[in-house]
Formats: structure tokens, C-alpha cells, sequence
């Protein structure tokens, strides 16, 4: 991979990924002459590269307004919004003025909605600072803030003007949460690029390492199937479904511990539990479904969820999203890279495949 590379994204507008290390320069750029303020939303760990950035800003001779978003999925909520809302009201933002979001997955989705938000739609450019908002979270213009009934549920598609991903972020990135973001890495591979598989497979401590070639290329190749489904299905009438693979599940956990679980993990988990649905639904073999395992638990992603939890965690699948009236649709596979659609599967099948994934 070149030390900068460019995805150009052609979606609700044309914007570019650029995927490399010191990325700083190319802010100023993106946000353009037509500017005169910028929010920027980051997570409480990037103090000091946000300090910098807002320097650069300020020397740039754009009016900064910062915001320190809480940690993790507590960003997400109706209340942290309205204090984003009313900073950008003290400041006078106006349509040319620009949100910039700074942090992990979180702090992206919060951003991305602050901007679509704000006098209905407003720039946002997104500097993801972890292996997850990079492959997935910053990408594709899906914005949003949960409720108490679930994750996600309010929210718009809102593509950003730029994405930039420095790669230089991941090397101070707790190995857990990189361990996580590889779960969405690995999901992009089942549903669409083998070689994802592959790598991951012949070189499993690589692609572990912030530092290497063969963890940016995952990341150039995740983010590169994303691209891809996004252009074809911005709102995801149809083909975006297929990124959504493990997260019916996965969101269920989620919501059941309150949020405790990184995202990445609850993904695992989903996979798994699809995997072994198709497998029931004799749409997969288990050969597959034993791959998903080798995978994800090789990198050290978990595999199984408590198993006393059916009830709630029903309740939960049933507010997914891609729910139609009562109906349950899951995202499963026929083969690697062959993503479909199973809905109305049969109650004692999701049973079993709960039952596939317990841990007791």
C-alpha cells in the first residue's frame, strides 16, 4: 500500500478516503475556503492531538469551537445531541460551516448526526482514531444515537465531505479494542472479499501489529467492500443489509449489557450465531461455520454469549431494524462471500443456534 492511499466514494456526494500516516495536512484542504467555523467533537484520550489539530485550525483562520464527547456509547444519547446543538446555536454555525469528529466509533456516529442535524445538514469530515470507526463507523454516512429501546434507532444517512485515516493512531490503540475493530475486518471478508480470510489466516500476528503492512492492507480492503456496498445502496434499501452481518445478534448483547461489550466482540458473537443459523437452515456448511470459530477466536475475538439470557436478548432482535412487522430477518451466508437473507426462520432453529453459541 502507498503511504497515502485514496478510496473515492461515490455515494450521496463524492467524497475520498484517504487511508495513510500523519494526515494532518490534508484537514485544512477539506474543509475549504468556504468555512468560517469548525466544531470539533473528540474523544477524551485525543486531548492532546486535538489540541494540535485546533491550533492548525485557528493558524488557519477558521473560528474552532471543541467538544469532549463522553466515553464510549454513553456519546450516543439525546442529551449529549442537544449539547452539541446548543454550541453550534452560541457559535451562529451556519451551512458552510463544518463538524469534524475525532475518536472511535462513537464519536463518529454522534458527529455524523450532529452534522445532519444542524440547520438539516451541515458538513462533517470524520478522523477516526480506531481499527473500528475506520473500517466501518466513519464510512458510508450512517449517523445516530441510541434509546432505551435499542442502538442506532434514530439517526440519518449522511455521507461526510472526507475521511481521514491515520493509521499512526492505531499504535497507541488498547490491543483489546484493536482486537475488536478486526471483527468487522473479518466480517467484510466473509461477506465479500476472501482475501481478507486469507490474510488473516497466514498471517494472524501481522495483522495484530499496528505497525505493519499487513494490518493497513486489511484496513485498505475492509474499508475498499464497504465503499463498494455503499455506492451501490446508500440508504440500504437492498445490498447495505449485507454489512450488517453478526449484528442482529451482536446489537441484541449489546443492548442486554447495557453497552459494557465493545462492539467488535458483540459482532463476533452475532457471526457466530448467524453462521450457525445457516448452518440449521441448510444453507451452509459446516465447514464455514467452523472458519467463522478458527477466525475470530484466533485473533482472540470471543465466540459464545451466557446462555440464560433468550428471552431478553429475543425481545431485542425483534426492534432490529431490518425486523418487518414481527418478522425476523437475519443476514446469513450460502458461502463465503455469497451474503443472503433468511427471514421468518423457524423459532426452534433460533433456539438451537442460540444454543450453538452459549457458554452455560
Amino acid at each position: 500500500m502507498s503511504v497515502n492511499d485514496q478510496i473515492p466514494v461515490h455515494a450521496e456526494r463524492d467524497y475520498e478516503v484517504v487511508i495513510g500516516h500523519d494526515l494532518s495536512a490534508h484537514l485544512v484542504p477539506m474543509i475549504g475556503e468556504t468555512a468560517t467555523r469548525v466544531l470539533l467533537m473528540h474523544a477524551a484520550p485525543l486531548r492532546e492531538p486535538l489540541s494540535e489539530v485546533a491550533e492548525a485550525l485557528l493558524l488557519a483562520g477558521y473560528d474552532v469551537a471543541t467538544f469532549e464527547v463522553p466515553d464510549g456509547e454513553s456519546a450516543k444519547t439525546a442529551e449529549v445531541l442537544t449539547r452539541c446543538w446548543d454550541i453550534l446555536g452560541e457559535a451562529a454555525f451556519g451551512r458552510e460551516d463544518v463538524v469534524v469528529g475525532m475518536g472511535g466509533g462513537a464519536t463518529t456516529d454522534l458527529a455524523g448526526f450532529v452534522a445532519a442535524s444542524w440547520l438539516r445538514g451541515v458538513r462533517v469530515i470524520q478522523i477516526p482514531t480506531t481499527l473500528l470507526a475506520m473500517v466501518d463507523a466513519a464510512v458510508g454516512g450512517k449517523t445516530g444515537i441510541n434509546t432505551p429501546a435499542g442502538k442506532n434507532l434514530v439517526g440519518a444517512f449522511h455521507s461526510p465531505s472526507g475521511v481521514l485515516c491515520d493509521l499512526s493512531t492505531l499504535r497507541t490503540l488498547p490491543s483489546v479494542d484493536l482486537v475488536a475493530g478486526l471483527a468487522e475486518v473479518i466480517k467484510c471478508g466473509f461477506i465479500a472479499d476472501p482475501e481478507i480470510l486469507r490474510i488473516v489466516d497466514t498471517s494472524t500476528a501481522a495483522a495484530l501489529d499496528p505497525d505493519s503492512d499487513v494490518l493497513a492492507e486489511l484496513v485498505r480492503r475492509a474499508i475498499q467492500v464497504k465503499v463498494d456496498v455503499v455506492a451501490a445502496d446508500l440508504r440500504e434499501s437492498h445490498l447495505r443489509e449485507i454489512l450488517n452481518y453478526g449484528h442482529t445478534f451482536g446489537h441484541a448483547i449489546e443492548h442486554e449489557e447495557d453497552y459494557s461489550w465493545r462492539h467488535g466482540e458483540a459482532v463476533s458473537v452475532g457471526m457466530v450465531y448467524a453462521a450457525e443459523l445457516a448452518r440449521l437452515a441448510g444453507r451452509l456448511e459446516p465447514e464455514i461455520v467452523d472458519q467463522h470459530r478458527d477466525l475470530l477466536g484466533r485473533v482472540g475475538l470471543p465466540l459464545g454469549y451466557r446462555g440464560d439470557r433468550w428471552p431478553a436478548l429475543h425481545e431485542a432482535m425483534r426492534r432490529d431494524k431490518k425486523t418487518r412487522g414481527d418478522m425476523l430477518r437475519f443476514v446469513v451466508l450460502d458461502g463465503i462471500a455469497r451474503p443472503g437473507r433468511l427471514e421468518g426462520p423457524d423459532p426452534e432453529l433460533l433456539v438451537e443456534a442460540y444454543a450453538a453459541v452459549s457458554l452455560g
